[in-house]
């Protein structure tokens, strides 16, 4: 098969499949205003991380701005808090406020629903070879 028509065969999987996968975990975000990203987010905290923004910046592989404006909206959503380290008072962490608390384990519930019926309808044995896949395409980007 010619990269023309490759591609063209992309295209068309795209618009008809993998658009939908990333819908599928992140639309019921969109009923408190987050992107996935800053769902993301909360989630790492909510799972106890000692989470600081220059960690997260380093994790996701983006810019530390990035990240702020991210975590900006939190905060003006009164979904996250920052503290300061006792330690050293240049270091913030995140917590989650009781919203916070809330809305990131309700979004747990949907996510999961919703990734569950997925991974029913596709099976596991290919729903696994898929995020291989997945995996191997994305840590060929990383590597270029």
């Amino acid at each position: 098969m010619a990269t023309a028509d490759l591609l063209n065969e992309y295209i068309e999987v795209y618009f008809t499949a993998f658009k939908n996968v990333g819908d599928l975990v992140s639309e019921p975000m969109h009923q408190y205003h987050l992107s996935f990203e800053q769902f993301l987010i909360m989630r790492d905290v909510a799972a106890g991380h000692k989470v600081a923004l220059s960690a997260i910046a380093e994790q996701r592989r983006v810019s530390r701005a990035a990240i702020s404006r991210q975590i900006k909206t939190l905060l003006d959503r009164d979904y996250l808090v920052q503290e300061r380290d006792t330690d050293d008072r240049r270091r913030q962490f995140l917590h989650l406020t009781p919203t916070g608390e809330q809305v990131t384990a309700k979004l747990n519930v949907a996510i999961s629903e919703r990734f569950g019926e997925w991974v029913d309808v596709l099976g596991e044995a290919d729903a696994r070879e898929l995020l291989r896949i997945m995996r191997r395409v994305g840590e060929s980007i990383i590597q270029r």
